[in-house]
């Protein structure tokens, strides 16, 4: 993903040690989101790791604009740990100002990410994100940018259907004709639904693994070095802000 923000480094600097990646924790809690050292009781976290070399730091709040908030420290568990949502304990460690960019301003060769077509295949994408628990608004997010929801596109490299899959991961998912939208959607969901398991909910990386394959997910450690990819993931990430919107689910915002 391209869009970076420095609060990772704010963080991490609280616990600054001779290490090469760190781990900072995605923290939702009630719609709400922050960033920790440590996994925050009641709320569903996720583990990033940061690489203390990289150039610029991954943007692991979303699309919300320009906003201040706090770095808090308490203990817990016997050790100091740190967080931007004011849990009990908690005592101001400094402030910061992060600038996340929206969808709309993503780089250069994003190319044309278009509006929600909130009426394509609808019932079809309702069906599979209840069978798979699959965000409705994330698999629309992936058909939109594999094949603008047409049944009978077919890549370059053999990807079809609506969903584009490649003929080998069609015929695991038990799909006979992938032209057939109902099929194409229903497998995809389910293949997108075995992803995000197998990445513990990173839709970065099963957007990667999606669009260049688990073995070059694997070859590489994460998100490969290839501009179609990376292109790619902001793509599906910035049509998954549109769908949400679109379709009246309240983002996520910054905890106080």
């Amino acid at each position: 993903m391209r869009a970076w923000l420095a609060l990772p480094a704010v963080v991490l600097l609280a616990t600054a040690v001779d290490v090469q990646a760190r781990t900072v924790y995605r923290c939702v809690r009630d719609g709400t989101v922050s960033l920790a050292t440590a996994p925050e009781p009641g709320s569903k976290c996720v583990a990033k790791q940061i690489d203390d070399n990289a150039v610029q730091t991954p943007n692991l709040w979303g699309e919300m604009g320009v906003f201040s908030g706090t770095l808090y420290e308490r203990e817990q568990d016997g050790e100091l740990v740190y967080s931007t949502r004011k849990l009990p304990g908690s005592r101001v460690y400094l402030k910061f100002t992060v600038h996340t960019p929206p969808g709309e301003q993503a780089h250069a060769g994003l190319g044309k990410v278009g509006k929600p077509q909130l009426d394509r295949h609808a019932k079809l994408f309702k069906a599979a994100a209840k069978a798979t628990g699959v965000d409705d608004a994330w698999l629309r997010a992936i058909a939109h940018a594999e094949s603008g929801f047409d049944a009978k596109a077919v890549s370059d490299k053999g990807a079809q259907g609506v969903m584009q899959l490649m003929p080998e991961v069609a015929a695991e998912y038990g799909v006979d004709d992938p032209f057939a939208p109902e099929q194409s959607i229903s497998a995809g969901a389910r293949y997108m639904k075995a992803l995000l398991r197998r990445y513990d909910g990173d839709r970065t990386l099963a957007a990667a693994a999606y669009n260049a394959g688990i073995g070059t997910v694997a070859r590489y450690g994460g998100v490969p070095p290839y501009d179609e990819t990376r292109t790619y993931i902001d793509k599906v990430l910035a049509l998954y802000a549109r769908y949400r919107e679109a379709m009246g689910i309240k983002r996520e915002t910054p905890a106080q």
